[in-house]
């Protein structure tokens, strides 16, 4: 994958297909430490010790649809690349976390892509699934959850044409404000 954005789709995909409620998105721009870290948590079925030791072995994989998984294993080569590191663990019927951290100045780091419209497609999706959002930087914080949204929206669906609008022009801003990566 070229950039972060899809990798972070391909995560929170795996978590949907594991019947997550609440799916938690954090990335952290540490240039004091020269990293950039992207945690995704989930409240799916979670995985047994032998799926997890087989999660990022890219031949092996849970669906029937093909006989390759490669997102994990893929996440986990660019941040080794990076000389940064990699961490999946899951309990079964509790859920899973993934964390990789990236050397946030290294030439073989992706970029970023287009984390807002990676964004915008799983809040806006329709379902039953919420979403947490953290995008710190040492120039501020944004944190977006839909609970919180679907709340203030009241009998508005969040999958509404003005919302997604509105969703999208709010993460750019304040994205804009604080990130160093792009």
């Amino acid at each position: 994958m070229k950039d972060l954005s899809l990798h972070i789709l391909d995560i929170v995909q795996n978590s949907l297909r594991a019947k997550a409620k609440l799916i938690g998105i954090e990335i952290a721009e540490r240039p004091e430490d020269n990293q950039l870290v992207i945690i995704i948590t989930d409240n799916g079925t979670g995985m047994n010790q032998e799926q997890l030791e087989n999660s990022i072995d890219p031949f092996f994989t849970s669906r029937t649809t093909r006989k390759v998984g490669l997102g994990l294993s893929l996440l986990r080569q660019n941040a080794e690349m990076t000389g940064g590191a990699f961490r999946i663990e899951s309990e079964l019927g509790k859920g899973t976390k993934v964390s990789a951290t990236f050397g946030l100045n290294h030439i073989d780091r992706p970029i970023m892509g287009d984390l807002v419209g990676t964004l915008l497609i799983l809040i806006c999706s329709p379902g039953e699934t919420d979403y947490t959002f953290t995008y710190q930087t040492p120039f501020g914080k944004l944190e977006l959850d839909t609970k919180e949204v679907k709340q203030m929206l009241e009998s508005v669906p969040i999958t509404h044409p003005d919302v997604r609008s509105f969703l999208k022009k709010m993460l750019n801003d304040n994205l804009k404000q604080i990130q160093i990566c792009e």
